[in-house]
């Protein structure tokens, strides 16, 4: 028996009749031979972990913006901690690893610099809504190996674009692997941003809601093990927490809102950043020219704004701060 019918005899023993399963995926845009020893989930999860959209991720904010110490979340690390509270979900309900983890993977690969600011920034000043979850999809289709995209499977598309609610306006991934990706993403920015604020002085553990703690626990750990076993005991055909432990999974967010995202002392930066993109923004819609080859090869398929919005989002923090000076800040002679 071959790897690649070892996996497939392992997914129909082992996996919960729930889960997806590769040889049953909606397959590609393109189709593609086979990988003689990797199902198609395990390739689009190398794809995304390979590409040059990932690797950006490490130079681009969580929610502190270009903070000084080493030890603050970056949206690169975020994505690792998704990924392993929705594996360890995936594993505990015997849904599919692969291609859990090809969601998780992949969901901010759109995420524009600056964190929500550079969201809310391009979301404000593009002529079409700007979206980080769609975004994350347009980027794996059309940016990336040099505008050819990475031809991921439908699952994996439709978990990375369903993972955020935005307000209850984004539907449920199709498939519980999507699902999971979606609940980690939320439970793993509400701990470690907790861990953040109170490194960065913004608050203290002290300052945390005690109905929230004292259902889910004092500690990252112990909440996050907390909300696993809620999973695992509540969900059937969608994945689910306890009444009682959503609530205070709630609360915990609700806190951070008020004490963090709209704490002055943490957010204050926050405006130059958007109006640095929005200057970016407005000299790349009257000079298209200036951008990439990819960009303006991108230009005869989708409107200017879109393809000025793509190349914006693509950026890193420092990135674009160097490119901001260079395009706005006088270049002092300095020659003797």
């Amino acid at each position: 028996m071959n790897s690649k019918e070892y996996q497939m005899l392992y997914e129909k023993e082992y996996l919960s009749p729930l889960a997806a399963h590769s040889y049953k995926s909606r397959g590609r845009l393109r189709p593609e031979e086979p990988c003689p020893f990797r199902n198609d989930f395990q390739r689009d999860r190398d794809r995304i972990l390979h590409c040059n959209a990932f690797r950006r991720l490490k130079h681009k904010t969580q929610v502190f913006l270009a903070p000084k110490g080493d030890h603050y979340r970056t949206r690169l690390t975020h994505t690792l901690e998704v990924s392993q509270i929705a594996r360890t979900i995936a594993r505990t309900l015997r849904l599919h690893e692969d291609l859990t983890e090809a969601i998780a993977l992949g969901h901010d690969l759109g995420h524009p610099p600056f964190g929500h600011a550079g969201e809310r920034a391009l979301n404000r000043i593009s002529e079409s809504p700007f979206r980080h979850y769609l975004q994350s999809v347009r980027t794996a289709e059309f940016l990336e190996h040099g505008g050819k995209g990475l031809n991921l499977t439908w699952e994996v598309k439709n978990g990375i674009a369903c993972h955020s609610r935005d307000g209850g306006r984004v539907p449920l991934p199709k498939t519980l692997e999507g699902q999971a990706v979606r609940i980690a993403d939320k439970v793993a920015y509400v701990n470690h941003d907790i861990e953040d604020a109170i490194r960065a002085g913004v608050i203290t553990e002290q300052d945390l809601p005690w109905e929230a703690v004292y259902v889910l626990g004092r500690g990252k750990s112990a909440r996050l093990t907390t909300v696993i076993a809620s999973i695992t005991e509540n969900s059937g055909e969608t994945l689910r927490m306890s009444p009682e432990c959503q609530q205070a999974q709630n609360l915990l967010e609700q806190f951070l809102f008020e004490s963090v995202y709209t704490n002055p002392v943490a957010k204050g930066e926050e405006s130059k950043a958007e109006m640095l993109l929005e200057q970016l923004y407005t000299y790349y819609i009257r000079h298209p020219e200036a951008m990439p080859p990819l960009y303006q090869n991108l230009m005869e398929r989708f409107a200017k704004s879109r393809v000025v919005c793509d190349y914006l989002a693509g950026m890193t923090d420092q990135y674009a701060v160097d490119l901001y000076e260079e395009l706005f800040i006088p270049h002092f002679w300095t020659k003797e």
